[in-house]
């Protein structure tokens, strides 16, 4: 699966967490540690927020370590509010529009994790968008599919709630399907004010989420730590949804929406 890395605070240089840590993000994209696979060779990307609304957005599908593109921006690029992901596919072709993260206005998301049986849902998932929120799509990841969920549940107004009723929806086209639902949501989005994270899995191995304080009274939330002897890790619990705001950071309980499983016969 995947490694992500973001950050919330003064602005720094996206290098300071992307390529200069000993573990940094692009160390984690050819050697990551707490991963089912410790490559991600399939592509990189990164949204960040400057002084407009949406955020600048950069992918490739070559592996992080080999884009001497990504270094140069990294350290010319300053942000307050920046999202970093190297993939790993589990399903999907190596394409640009495959990488993450994803944005959709002033919202930008990456995932790690999949949506078991994708295949066998996918039409029913995209199926059940609304029209507007169904033209936005631009790959063919479960990972796109599920921030297009999550947009077509509110995500500007209740993001949690939009992240919950969005599950709700891929738990009740599995059943609807006949198969067992499968999920591994551990994932972070932003409107470039907030910065939220979930940690979720329909199973007991929900991929690692950590955050801890960076320089400057900064926060990062990654997949897992870029620099293991400095800095202070928290490992988030599973079935956690986690808000970062300039003020400070709240980890609250997540679970799907009751209201939609209830219907599944």
């Amino acid at each position: 699966m995947c490694r992500w890395a973001a950050y919330l605070g003064e602005a720094v240089f996206l290098e300071d967490i992307i390529t200069a840590p000993c573990h940094s993000l692009i160390a984690q994209s050819h050697c990551a540690q707490e991963a089912k696979s410790p490559t991600n060779g399939d592509g990189f990307g990164l949204a960040w927020y400057g002084d407009r609304p949406e955020p600048g957005l950069y992918r490739d599908i070559l592996p992080a370590w080999s884009d001497p593109n990504l270094k140069s921006l990294c350290r010319q690029i300053k942000s307050g509010l920046f999202l970093a992901h190297v993939r790993a596919s589990t399903g999907g072709a190596t394409s640009r529009m495959n990488c993450h993260p994803f944005i959709s206005g002033r919202w930008s998301f990456m995932h790690n994790g999949q949506i078991g049986g994708f295949e066998k849902i996918r039409r029913a998932l995209e199926n059940s968008l609304s029209d507007e929120v169904f033209d936005q799509r631009e790959g063919t990841t479960d990972s796109e599919l599920f921030f297009l969920l999550m947009i077509d549940e509110g995500l500007s107004t209740d993001p949690q709630g939009a992240v919950s009723r969005g599950t709700s929806r891929v738990l009740e086209a599995s059943h609807r399907a006949g198969i067992e639902p499968s999920l591994k949501l551990t994932t972070a989005f932003s409107d470039g004010q907030a910065l939220h994270a979930v940690r979720y899995a329909t199973d007991d191995h929900a991929p690692t989420l950590y955050t801890s304080a960076f320089r400057n009274g900064g926060r990062c939330v990654v997949s897992e730590p870029f620099d293991r002897d400095g800095g202070e890790w928290q490992a988030i619990p599973p079935a956690s949804f986690v808000t970062m705001t300039a003020d400070g950071t709240s980890i609250r309980p997540f679970a799907p929406a009751t209201n939609k499983l209830a219907v599944v016969g």
